[in-house]
Formats: C-alpha cells, structure tokens, sequence
C-alpha cells in the first residue's frame, strides 16, 4: 500500500512538474474559458495590473502586452503571445528599454490573420476616393441628386505600390490585381514569384518607384527602420492626382507632409485608418479635408477576426506545453 501511495504521489507531481503556468493579461472570459479547455497541462492564471507583479515571477509564458518591468520579473518567462500584430510598443518601448529584445523570450503575434479584413478596408478606402462616393455621399445626406459633379476613376490600368508585403500586404496586392491594376511591392525580405506582384523592390528604392504610383498602400510594421519611411520628400515624389492609403501603422509616414500634399492639390485623396498621434486630436488639420477618410484603427475588425486571432493563441497554448515550435514567431530584431 505504501508504495502505491509513494507511485501515486510521484505521478502527481511528475504531472505538476510538467504543468505550465500561463498568465493572460486580456480581460476576456470568453478567451479565457476556451484557453483552460486546450490542454489540462496548462495553468491559464488571469492577471491585472493589481496581481501580475506576483504572478509572474514563477510564469512560464505571458499572453498580452507585457511591460518592461514583468519581462525583468518574469526569470522563468519562455514565451510572450500577443494578439495583434503589431508588437512595436512591447519591443520597441518609450522608455527606450530591450529587455525582451534581447532575452531569450519566444515572442508570436497575430500576424497575416487580419489580413483580409484590413485588405478589404484598404481597397474600401480607395474605392471611396476613386469613385468619388465622399462627395456623392454628402449629397446624400442633402437630398441632392446631382450626377455632373461626379469625377469616378477607372482602376484598370493604374499601377499600385504596395509598401510591405507581409500577411496584410500581400492580400492588398492580390484585390488591387484583381481590379487590374499593376502592383509593385516594396519590402527588405526577398519575395517568391507570386503573380499579382509585378515586381518586389527593397526599401531604398521607394523613391525610385513612387513617382509610377497612382496609388501608395501602406501595410509595412513600424520599426525602427520603417518609422517614417514616408517623409515629406516621398509625397512630393507623389503623381500628381495620386492617392494615398495607411492601414498598418502612423509612425510609417509623415503627416505634416501628407497634410502638405493635400493641401496642396498634389494628391486627389487619402485614406488613413492609422495616425500619428492616435486618436487623432480635435482641430487636426487632417479632418478639414474632404478628401482625407479617416477611420479610428478599425480596419482589423470583422465577424471573423475575433475567431482566427484566438485560434492562434490556443495553438500556440498546446504547443507551448507540448514542447512544439509555436507558430507566428516573431524576429525580435527585424520587428516583425
């Protein structure tokens, strides 16, 4: 009896040993009921601001935006998971820290997964801009039936520059090909043949390729070599009558020179779902434009992101206590 006692309590704690305490900073019950249901190995530990200091000390991942301080109090830290996907606040922080920059700490993200909604959002966008609905729009709004003031233009034909050609870039590339448009990418990574891409170009040749550009995407992540990589010179370097589409991140272009631009008369429009700074504050000189759509940073959400960006964290949640390569890993280095 005694060494079935003895057997019994070795198994026990042989399975505690293998047990793996993950934190979840999101305030979701739902996500945090379907996370304890992937795996019983997985210790799924709610935490606030109020409790996290004490939590982590002993965790073995951290799901959320961690902050400097945790990733110095997490010593038993393996892995961050973030939802979105962008991780420039957590890698990139304002108080200039790199600790988990320079740990060893796996980090994944949510990458390509809103890439179809934020896509869809970004043509929206442009859609609204070339077929001049804004204005048609207002009239609307008046009651006025008034068909000589619109000024539509044909799509086909035109030539799309594709700033970053990840996971929301590329499905940019794939809708504005299909409007028969030629789309020329822009990206640092080399690219295979995909045939809705003319061509792929590396970043410093942006200026060479956006006097062609009838219209500019913006979907690349905001690092420290990205971050304004749209400045005042490239919207000068604009076509005349060109438009102007920022899906991915603010700090990617300039404003005053995008204000400038439009100001100007040198752009027809712009589309921005993304500024610098978010929100964009009352009085900007952004609002006045008639032709500037401003969207609040919602062009990730639809009825089917939700599902797809929780798929990932459970996959990676069995992985992770699996011992398996988590999927959606980050290069802490690169950004993205």
């Amino acid at each position: 009896m005694a060494r079935l006692t003895f057997i019994a309590l070795a198994c026990a704690l042989q399975l505690l040993a293998q047990e793996k305490k993950i934190l979840v900073a999101y305030k979701d019950p739902e996500l945090i009921e379907q996370l304890r249901r992937v795996t019983s190995r997985a210790r799924i530990v709610p935490v606030t601001a109020a409790n996290v200091m004490q939590e982590i000390t002993d965790a073995d991942a951290f799901i959320g935006d961690i902050t400097s301080t945790e990733v110095r109090a997490g010593k038993n830290l393996k892995w961050v998971g973030v939802m979105s996907a962008g991780v420039e606040r957590i890698l990139f922080p304002a108080d200039g820290s790199s600790e988990l920059r320079q740990s060893s700490i796996i980090l994944t993200n949510n990458k390509i997964v809103q890439g179809p909604e934020i896509a869809d959002h970004a043509l929206a966008m442009l859609l609204m801009l070339s077929r001049d609905l804004y204005a048609l729009y207002n009239n609307d709004r008046q009651q006025i039936w008034n068909p000589d003031l619109f000024k539509g233009i044909e799509l086909n034909g035109k030539t799309a520059v594709v700033v970053g050609v990840g996971g929301i870039g590329t499905q940019i590339a794939v809708r504005a090909n299909a409007f028969g448009m030629t789309v020329i990418g822009v990206d640092p990574e080399d690219k295979p043949f995909l045939p809705f891409l003319q061509r792929v170009v590396k970043p410093d040749e942006l200026d060479d390729v956006i006097p062609q550009a009838d219209v500019v995407f913006i979907s690349v992540p905001d690092t420290p070599k990205s971050h304004k990589m749209m400045g005042p010179r490239e919207f000068e370097l604009m076509k005349k009558n060109s438009y102007f589409i920022a899906v991915s991140r603010g700090g990617i272009y300039d404003t005053a020179g995008l204000v400038k631009a439009i100001d100007e008369k040198r752009l027809a429009g712009a589309g921005v779902d993304v500024t610098d700074p978010e929100p964009l504050p009352k009085e900007h000189a952004l609002w006045k434009f008639e032709n500037v759509i401003i969207t609040p940073h919602i062009a990730g959400r639809s009825d089917q992101d939700a599902g797809r960006m929780t798929q990932t964290i459970k996959e990676n949640v069995g992985r992770f206590v699996a011992g398996k390569p988590l999927i959606n890993v980050v290069n802490k280095q690169k950004g993205y």
